[in-house]
């Protein structure tokens, strides 16, 4: 076989795998968009919780007996710039993904349909994220607003966007995105800021509820409201009474 017919083959292979990566991601959201359809969102949540353990716990072993190692090996010290860099590849491809699903639906039917579907998506996606956080970091069920300042900080946005905390108290906290891709890539092209508030609004009140039923998520600003350059959105969250 020449090289060329071998270069050909990897080709192959590569666009195989992409394919299969593309349906197995596009039939597990399947799986909980039919099942908040049909359950509601709290049944599909723990329905989540219990197969997507069991999933993930199969798939880690499909691929340690495929790759003849444990991951573990493969993401160990000496690879952290790989594992690192892996990371922000993955993050970054989650708000590729977001943001040609929006501008497919724009395409299709109009801004109002893509910000319509793009609010349901955040209602859905930002509770599961929520729960994922608890589980991860182990965080009490009421953990007010330690638990989520905690939480904020390992979302898929926290290292792909500049953000703060300021003005906590015991019962409150003001949570700042000082620089966002999303706005960032616009304002190089020259546009104005995306308008995204009905989205964040939802977003933040969502992921908030699902740390702490008792916090409130209150809209400081956020495009189309105008900002300062030190901030592109702001949202304060406050712990209250049942």
């Amino acid at each position: 076989m020449s090289g060329q017919d071998k270069s050909v083959d990897m080709a192959s292979a590569a666009k195989d795998i992409e394919e299969i990566i593309r349906q197995l991601a596009t039939h597990y959201g399947l799986w909980l968009a039919e099942s908040v359809h049909h359950l509601g969102l709290e049944a599909a949540l723990n329905a989540e919780k219990e197969a997507g353990d069991r999933f993930f716990k199969i798939l880690r072993g499909k691929l340690d007996r495929a790759t003849g190692t444990r991951l573990e090996r493969l993401f160990s010290e000496k690879n952290q710039e790989v594992v690192d860099k892996l990371g922000d590849a993955l993050r970054s491809s989650w708000l590729a993904a977001d943001g040609v699903w929006f501008q497919a639906i724009e395409k299709q039917a109009g801004m109002d349909a893509a910000k319509r579907v793009n609010d349901t998506c955040w209602s859905r996606f930002a509770p599961l994220e929520a729960r994922r956080a608890k589980d991860i970091l182990q965080l009490p069920e009421n953990g007010g607003i330690e638990a989520l300042k905690s939480a904020l900080g390992i979302r898929m946005y926290a290292k792909l966007n500049k953000w703060e905390f300021v003005d906590q108290t015991d019962k409150t906290i003001v949570f700042r995105m000082k620089e966002c891709r999303v706005q960032t890539a616009r304002k190089r092209k020259g546009l104005d800021d995306y308008p995204c508030k009905s989205g964040g609004v939802t977003e933040y009140t969502t992921f908030a509820k699902e740390i702490d039923s008792r916090l409130r998520c209150e809209c400081v600003g956020c495009p189309p409201d105008p900002h300062p350059e030190e901030w592109v959105c702001s949202w304060r969250f406050t712990l209250g009474d049942e």
